[in-house]
């Protein structure tokens, strides 16, 4: 009876092992979904920054509503902020997960209990919409040592300029075009220019490391 139970106990292991490895897939997988809206996995864990948003909010992308029905359960949601083009308190009630934004900040940590080599680093940064302040966070997520960028609505640089060895910077076409014009350095390998309105004109002639994120449900892929 015990030489069965052993045998039982090995083969439980073996399976669980099996089942981690088929899962994990070495890389960091981003779907756009739209706006500032992305979703990060690595085969196991699934976040979601920025959405569910409100579609088609302030004339910008709208979204089909498979996006919304593909949530992946217990997800976690992270939000640079609550204006309705990132953020829906009514849709995002539809999903049981572990959910961030500026309103409970200090919290934040708690992820890395749940998620394996995994640390979020928050920066509050400025964002203004006719001259009124709203509360902002941009955030450094370190993923299986993957550093990626999400700037959210800020234009502010400051932060940001100071990183090093970014993998993936995730910045808005005004952080984008300010970096350019005040000649500051980012340090980042790629980049992604997300929150683009779905008709915005873009000029060829960007090299290889810039993407230009206007088609809804392109993939990046991050190996580690």
């Amino acid at each position: 009876m015990k030489k069965k139970y052993l045998i039982f106990s090995f083969f439980l292991l073996t399976l669980c092992n099996s089942t981690l490895f088929f899962c994990q897939s070495n890389e960091i997988k981003i779907s756009f979904i739209g706006n500032c809206a992305l979703n990060m996995t690595d085969g196991i864990s699934n976040i979601y920054i920025d959405f569910p948003y409100k579609s088609g909010a302030h004339k910008y992308m709208k979204y089909e509503n498979s996006e919304l029905e593909n949530v992946k359960n217990n997800s976690i949601f992270i939000f640079t902020h609550k204006h309705n083009d990132h953020y829906s308190e009514k849709l995002l009630k539809k999903y049981q997960g572990q959910k961030y934004g500026p309103w409970n900040i200090n919290e934040l940590d708690k992820i890395k209990e749940s998620i394996p080599d995994f640390e979020i680093q928050p920066f509050k940064t400025s964002h203004k919409v006719y001259g009124i302040s709203f509360e902002h966070y941009s955030y450094l997520i370190t993923w299986h040592n993957k550093k990626i960028y999400l700037s959210g609505d800020t234009g502010e640089l400051e932060d940001l300029s100071k990183i090093k060895n970014i993998d993936y910077a995730f910045i808005n076409p005004w952080m984008f075009m300010t970096s350019r014009r005040e000649k500051i350095s980012i340090d980042a390998k790629f980049f992604g220019i997300y929150h683009l309105y779905p008709d915005q004109h873009i000029d060829d002639g960007f090299p290889d490391n810039i993407k230009f994120l206007k088609q809804q449900g392109e993939v990046i892929h991050i190996p580690f």
